[in-house]
């Protein structure tokens, strides 16, 4: 029996990541296709210091990397300034505080990046537990983040479904044995993931309801 469900944030709640890419396009002057999706994506949803090295080779070594995460954290917010979560987020949330579900978050970026756009998009007070990079010695795909989501929550993994909208993400969940639905963005799309146990294009696919009864089928 689902008791709980647990959200990623950047890419899964609001997407920070497109957001970010353009960014980084700015950043480095040049067209979107200069900087391919599908090679860029390979860095989403886990630490950023890769993400950064690659940065820094697209500038052809006419930035630092402290010039890279300084300028483009800047550039980002901007892109940011009037954030809007993801079509169907709230009302995931609403149907499962209605459904008296408890609802957890696990991050790889940090807490005040994450409580700053959930007060913004007034989406802080819905849940219960919210674990950042803060939180774990080791981020996403390590499981450590949704280990400790669980423990907090005072549940079985196996009782959780986590949302998802990177392959380092859905790694993290299914390592620490959550049920995981992907919810790809324009960033990760087209990614390989590699195991899941539903795919939605957006949370207004399919109702909370119905996901889980869903996932439930699964295993009777």
């Amino acid at each position: 029996m689902i008791k709980a469900i647990v959200c990623d944030f950047d890419g899964l709640i609001i997407d920070t990541e497109f957001a970010l890419y353009e960014s980084f396009c700015d950043l480095l002057n040049i067209n979107s296709g200069d900087l391919p999706i599908n090679e860029y994506a390979k860095y989403i949803g886990t630490d950023s210091t890769e993400l950064y090295h690659y940065i820094v080779s697209k500038s052809n070594g006419e930035m630092t990397q402290e010039e890279v995460i300084e300028k483009s954290h800047t550039l980002h917010k901007e892109r940011l300034e009037s954030p809007i979560a993801r079509d169907g987020v709230e009302d995931y949330l609403k149907e499962a505080k209605a459904k008296g579900l408890k609802i957890g978050l696990a991050s790889s970026s940090n807490r005040e990046w994450v409580t700053y756009f959930l007060k913004k998009l007034n989406l802080l007070d819905y849940f219960d537990v919210i674990q950042t990079r803060d939180d774990v010695e080791k981020v996403k795909p390590d499981p450590a983040l949704y280990r400790n989501v669980i423990h907090y929550l005072g549940i079985e993994p196996y009782e959780a479904i986590a949302f998802e909208d990177s392959v380092n993400g859905s790694k993290a969940a299914i390592a620490a044995g959550l049920k995981c639905v992907i919810v790809p963005n324009k960033i990760t799309e087209n990614l390989e993931f590699e195991a899941f146990h539903m795919r939605l294009n957006s949370m207004k696919e399919k109702e909370l309801s119905k996901v889980i009864e869903i996932i439930d089928s699964l295993y009777v």
